[in-house]
């Protein structure tokens, strides 16, 4: 009887380690990437969101806006080879959008060159009435964004409509935007005209950008303390197959090396306001974030 016990139990471990072996796999795609595995999927995404709508008594009614900087590129190519298919978090994107919008913020939208911004669909909260809402609002934007090169070569050094620079998370804030001048030029802008720029989960990684034009020492954000979303976390993705492999480069590493501290350890609902950059580190923060960027732009203009 209890060899019968022990044979059942092997079969029933057997069983389930295939299981796991399967669901924490990346699900290819038919353009030869992958997407997170169904297991990853469950722990990292959900049908719906957090969002809390919140009603300003004192709403903006100007002109002034938020520039939302997206990027253009869909695979990031692992150090293994194979391509994840990533781009900006749809959560991270529309959440704090509503936030803003009910602040009475527009929202511009630009990638570098004005190819489409890319977002990670596996990710979107598909039973979430407002983000389905929103998002059908910005479809257009986001599929026909402006150009930031055309925005700094143009519009940049008149332009007093613009209250704030938004960078949203996904690994995509990964691609082009760390090493992209025109960002840097856009970063200190905001910085040297005292506007607010906004980061959440991988969009910290585009503060890189500052950095081009010099080292440590002349880093506008040396010193500064941010939540974002943590080295650690990205190094667990291929063992529950979020991705397809190990990180190409690491982000939070860079920044710490420049003088920034990232003060989260786990992928949660922090957030964190250093002067006048507002930070998040992962989808379950975009709630919490937007209401501080909405509150705090809201409090700028109003004085």
């Amino acid at each position: 009887m209890f060899k019968k016990i022990l044979i059942s139990l092997a079969i029933l471990l057997f069983l389930a380690f295939v299981t796991f072996y399967f669901v924490s796999k990346p699900t290819a795609t038919e353009d030869g990437a992958y997407i997170p595995s169904p297991f990853a999927l469950k722990l990292a995404t959900s049908v719906t969101t957090d969002y809390e709508k919140i009603t300003f008594e004192n709403p903006h009614k100007g002109n002034k806006k938020v520039l939302m900087i997206c990027t253009e590129e869909r695979y990031m190519t692992m150090a293994n080879g194979e391509k994840f298919s990533t781009g900006n978090h749809p959560v991270e994107m529309m959440l704090p959008i509503l936030h803003l919008k009910n602040a009475g913020f527009d929202v511009d939208i630009v990638t570098p060159t004005g190819k489409s911004a890319k977002i990670e669909m596996w990710a979107m909260p598909g039973e979430d009435e407002n983000i389905k809402t929103i998002y059908s609002e910005f479809k257009t934007k986001f599929e026909n964004p402006g150009s930031l090169s055309d925005f700094v070569q143009n519009t940049m050094s008149d332009s007093t409509d613009y209250v704030a620079i938004f960078i949203p998370g996904g690994h995509g804030a990964m691609l082009g935007l760390p090493e992209n001048k025109d960002l840097n030029k856009v970063l200190h802008w905001s910085h040297d005209n005292d506007m607010f720029t906004l980061a959440i989960c991988h969009g910290p990684a585009a503060l890189l950008a500052a950095s081009l034009d010099g080292g440590k020492d002349s880093f506008i954000y040396k010193g500064y303390k941010i939540a974002s979303f943590p080295d650690a976390v990205d190094a667990q993705g291929p063992s529950i197959g979020y991705t397809p492999g190990a990180m190409p480069w690491i982000y939070g590493e860079r920044l710490n090396k420049l003088g920034v501290t990232i003060i989260n350890e786990a992928a949660d609902n922090t957030i964190h306001m250093d002067r006048k950059l507002i930070s998040g580190a992962s989808p379950q923060a975009a709630n919490g974030f937007g209401k501080l960027a909405a509150t705090e732009l809201l409090k700028a203009v109003n004085k």
